[in-house]
């Protein structure tokens, strides 16, 4: 028996820079890039937070508006009762969506020399959008769960039985469509950009690259914004 997820691993476009650990080939070009976005994220923390002031300026003002914006969506998507406990999860999500796609979109990823194949966004490789993916599955099964119990799994014989079929392959889909959703986008942006440049290399890539920004800023809203929904209606009551 071949396994699906393996079969949706190998889900790639152009070549690869492998590193082989413990029998397994991992992405090495994805691992190294989800370094420099998480370095950058960490930088970009530090710094806002080290000298904290009554009255917030640069970089601290700046990182309490990024706060202050991923808690009101952790609120309208999960409610005020369970939102708190939520904002880190959803914000890691976000800040890391967020930074990757702009890294691919900003950084000169292609200048870099590896071995083989070469650099792209993390979101760029199917593994990294099924990882955050199964992620945001897991967290609104434990919100569900924790909350409720065993109870959780009512919800799929609500309100009727025979929709027990339908309830269970939603939990299938939802994962997946967060996962090619975002997985294409940022790859068909990519690719866009590259074939404009060696295409036009003055001037025509310039707005295709600033629509990317775009899109990618969306596209990391709208997977954290989904993320919320899907836990808040696990953790909300029916009556």
């Amino acid at each position: 028996m071949i396994n699906p997820l393996l079969e949706i691993a190998e889900v790639s476009v152009g070549q690869h820079y492998y590193w082989n650990v413990g029998g397994f080939e991992l992405h090495g070009q994805v691992l190294i890039t989800s370094w420099v976005v998480l370095g950058i994220i960490a930088i970009l923390a530090f710094a806002g937070n080290s000298n904290l002031k009554a009255t917030p300026d640069g970089l601290q003002n700046f990182n309490e508006l990024v706060t202050e914006f991923i808690r009101d969506l952790a609120k309208t998507q999960i409610g005020e009762e369970e939102y708190l406990k939520w904002v880190p999860f959803l914000g890691t999500m976000f800040l890391f969506i967020f930074v990757s796609n702009w890294s691919g979109a900003l950084l000169p990823w292609h200048v870099i020399e590896i071995p083989n194949g070469e650099l792209a966004a993390p979101t760029n490789d199917i593994n990294t959008t099924v990882a955050l993916a199964l992620l945001t599955s897991i967290s609104y099964f434990y919100a569900g769960i924790s909350k409720k119990g065993l109870g959780y799994f009512k919800r799929y014989i609500s309100p009727a039985a025979f929709l027990l079929p339908i309830n269970v392959l939603e939990d299938f889909t939802k994962p997946l469509s967060l996962s090619f959703r975002l997985f294409g986008n940022i790859l068909a942006d990519e690719l866009v950009v590259g074939v404009l440049v060696a295409l036009v290399p003055l001037i025509i890539p310039i707005p295709i690259m600033l629509l990317g920004c775009f899109t990618s800023a969306i596209q990391a809203l709208v997977f954290s914004t989904l993320a919320g929904a899907y836990i808040g209606e696990a953790v909300e009551d029916h009556h």
